[in-house]
């Protein structure tokens, strides 16, 4: 402003014409810097392109080593589970009552997505994932493959929903006689997750030539021709446009979202498979602007330098530019002050960030700690009152009884390691295994697991069940998981009462709603009901974890926990969760 305020007004001036030497000077001076800059530009995004590129490529083989870990980790792992003498024992003898356990010990070492022992019609007779117990794969292509081949075979199935399955399959001989197959899954898609945070899009391509994993979930099944072309690229009008802000960027290698992209393409050594990848233009396009503003503003000091000193009244105006040269170094240095002061702050503010994100993991982890505490006190409850009813049981040679409580005890232990695995969860998104889960089955499930402690306080349990089943998209184990929390608050909420009942509703509307009301005291703070670490309990009953988590999980799935304190006395406690309808069951 003072620079401004201290020239006169053009107006007030009388009318100047410059030499034609200083038209010559000034027009050189132009040419010069116009000229260094296109070239400045076009060398500086050639360089900056290259550096992208190799980066890309240095990610791309990285990549490619993680894809070919994992498919000869697991390549290896059918071959020697068809040599185990436990399966080919099994499939002789038809006796899986272990099999399937021992299918889970052994996932758990290698790290394999399942594991899946099939008999020589097909049939699934042990599995990591009990829900596939009894499951026909007779006609699936791990199965037919692994019945024509000798070796280990690699197949690829796409799924209903999109994705891929790959798997290892392996025929199991008896005496040189098949007498089933071991199927291992490879989880290839956990690579997706972690290629979307590092390019704009990354897909694996197989022989064929279709998209087989993606960064972009409609790209699968196509091929990479056909997918590119699911968005249109922009049309003449907006290129030019385009081209009209951002005058030197290089022609695009494709397009993706209407955006240039450059393409980077790498050969996985796999069955010809090749991974390939899409980054954008806009850090190299910002770096060599930040470069060419420093470059015109220097050529805008030497010009306005050279206004100066041939300026024919210069030399009469000395002074005065003398004063503004000053004041600019003023400013100049307070500039340099303020920028240095920005530097500090901006390095303090980093400091404070990380500082921050260090202290939010060890509190993350103290509420882990203690809901691992928390969440196992039930099942290992449950598990010493079985214990003492199978006791009673051998004394009294009733031993069939004796195992249905072993067997209880076993799932209890399953229900255990499902829970430790869930509450790792507790501090961060996502990871979850969704899929379609009735609501009733879920219910029956947690009082099936909270009997003994109903009958030991004798409560009266009134449920309200509609005659259909109540699907949502959930995980299973997590849902009853806040089921069971809830009970066990109205159990501990009615301990004093002198009837004491809970009432459990599950009602369909536009939302499923699961209702759990007891008699007891009510709630007297709701505000802070669903915090961490608070509590109505004594010391040594209960750490306030209960409902934290049971909140946390229901946000998860896509609904709301809320309570409130009944009309007659007592807590309501209301889970709302999203129906799945027909239409949204076959979606996924």
């Amino acid at each position: 402003m003072a620079l401004i305020e201290g020239i006169q007004d053009p107006d007030d001036r009388p009318p100047q014409r410059f030499s034609w030497r200083v038209r010559v000077v000034i027009g050189m001076l132009l040419a010069v810097a116009v000229g260094t800059v296109w070239i400045t530009n076009n060398w500086l995004a050639q360089r900056f392109t290259d550096t992208t590129r190799n980066r890309a490529e240095l990610r791309l083989a990285l990549y490619t080593g993680n894809i070919m870990s994992e498919l000869q980790r697991n390549s290896v792992v059918p071959l020697l589970l068809a040599r185990d003498p436990s399966l080919i024992e099994a499939l002789k003898t038809g006796d899986y009552s272990i099999t399937s356990q021992r299918l889970i010990t052994l996932q758990s070492e290698i790290g394999a997505a399942s594991i899946l022992l099939l008999d020589g019609r097909g049939r699934v007779v042990a599995a990591t994932d009990r829900n596939r117990l009894e499951e026909n794969l007779s006609n699936s292509p791990p199965f037919v493959e692994a019945q024509r081949a000798k070796d280990t075979v690699f197949t690829s199935t796409k799924r209903d929903s999109g994705g891929y399955e790959f798997t290892f399959s392996r025929s199991i001989l008896d005496n040189k006689k098949p007498v089933g197959v071991i199927v291992v899954e490879v989880d290839l898609m956990k690579f997706e997750r972690a290629w979307a945070g590092f390019a704009d899009a990354v897909a694996v391509v197989n022989t064929a030539g279709k998209i087989i994993l993606s960064t972009e979930p409609s790209w699968r099944g196509l091929t990479m021709k056909q997918a590119l072309e699911v968005r249109d690229a922009p049309s003449a009008i907006e290129r030019a446009i385009k081209a009209t802000a951002d005058w030197a960027q290089f022609p695009p290698d494709a397009y993706v979202h209407g955006e240039g992209v450059m393409r980077n393409e790498a050969k996985i050594p796999f069955r010809g498979w090749k991974l390939i990848s899409f980054t954008r233009y806009d850090s190299i396009r910002e770096r060599v602007n930040a470069f060419l503003a420093l470059e015109i503003m220097g050529f805008a000091i030497l010009l306005a330098l050279t206004f100066y000193l041939l300026s024919r009244k210069a030399w009469s105006r000395s002074v005065l530019f003398q004063q503004e040269s000053a004041e600019l170094r003023l400013l100049n240095a307070r500039l340099q002050r303020e920028i240095a002061e920005r530097e500090k702050v901006q390095k303090d503010l980093a400091v404070a960030e990380q500082t921050l994100a260090q202290s939010s993991k060890l509190a993350a982890l103290g509420e882990m700690s203690a809901a691992v505490s928390h969440e196992l006190n039930q099942p290992l409850a449950a598990m010493k009152t079985y214990l003492a009813g199978a006791r009673l049981l051998l004394q009294r040679k009733r031993s069939d009884e004796a195992l249905s409580s072993f067997q209880r005890i076993d799932d209890l232990i399953e229900r255990m390691g499902a829970i430790t695995r869930q509450l790792k969860s507790y501090a961060r998104k996502g990871g979850e295994a969704f899929e379609p889960v009735d609501m009733k089955v879920s219910v029956s499930a947690a009082l099936s697991m909270m009997e003994p402690q109903l009958k030991h306080k004798a409560v009266k349990i009134t449920r309200t069940l509609p005659r259909q089943p109540v699907m949502v998209m959930a995980d299973r184990v997590r849902l009853e998981q806040v089921i069971i929390n809830l009970l066990r608050n109205a159990l501990d909420a009615i301990k004093d009462a002198q009837e004491p009942q809970i009432d459990i509703l599950l009602s369909v509307g536009e939302t499923a709603t699961l209702t759990v009301r007891d008699n007891g005291h009510g709630i007297s703070d709701l505000e802070n009901l669903f915090e961490p670490f608070y509590t109505t309990k004594r010391p040594g009953e209960g750490v306030g974890l209960g409902l934290a988590i049971s909140s946390g999980i229901v946000n998860d799935l896509g609904g709301r926990l809320t309570a409130r304190n009944a009309e007659g006395g007592g807590a309501v406690f209301e889970v709302q969760l999203p129906i799945l309808n027909k239409d949204a069951e076959a979606a996924e």
